[in-house]
């Protein structure tokens, strides 16, 4: 799967030819610094002042190389792939093999960091259900009116919340079918090539 690139990410991977082979190692290492600890603009300046080039070309690089790498992580691209996207950019092999090895070097820190980024969704824990069905009232002597009541106890982190759903069975039944349907659609070639990319 080759990584596709916007006009304005080549661009901004576009300064680092005219950077050179030791700056592009140092916008790497800021842009995966970037990835673990925000934007560091401080960082941006020393490096332009050690790398005689401008803080905008640092900055542009920073941000080119962090999108580079993060998709490419994202994704677990391989090598083959990962050299097929960036030849696009026209660079020189010598600026190539150093791309790929700092994709190399760096895509399983990228890939914890961004782990961590994720959020953190509650998880399922127990169910409990009750029917209740209102067979009359005083002024409808017959009538039939079901309803039912779900308690879905979910963990968060640590803490166990509870929520409270009341519906008819046939909202109810109509629900189910859309989670069966959901589920045969995970189950396809498609789904699950996406679902293992995630991963």
């Amino acid at each position: 799967m080759r990584l596709v690139l916007s006009e304005e990410q080549k661009a901004h991977l576009g300064c680092l030819p005219r950077a050179g082979g030791a700056a592009v190692s140092e916008l790497g290492r800021l842009a995966v610094d970037l990835l673990r600890r925000g934007a560091a603009p401080r960082a941006c300046e020393a490096a332009a002042r050690q790398l005689s080039i401008s803080t905008d070309t640092v900055q542009r690089g920073v941000e080119g190389l962090t999108y580079l790498l993060t998709e490419s992580s994202k994704l677990m691209i391989s090598e083959i792939d990962f050299q097929d996207s960036i030849n696009v950019l026209g660079f020189s092999e010598e600026l190539n093999k150093l791309l790929l090895q700092l994709y190399l070097d760096n895509r399983k820190e990228i890939r914890s960091v961004l782990g961590e980024l994720a959020p953190k969704l509650p998880s399922y824990h127990s169910l409990e259900w009750r029917l209740d069905v209102q067979l009359a009232s005083r002024s409808l002597r017959q009538q039939i009116k079901p309803a039912v009541t779900i308690k879905l106890h979910l963990n968060r982190n640590e803490d166990q919340t509870a929520q409270v759903l009341q519906t008819d069975p046939s909202t109810l039944l109509h629900l189910i079918q859309e989670l069966d349907q959901a589920l045969g659609e995970m189950k396809t070639n498609h789904c699950r090539r996406i679902v293992r990319n995630m991963k």
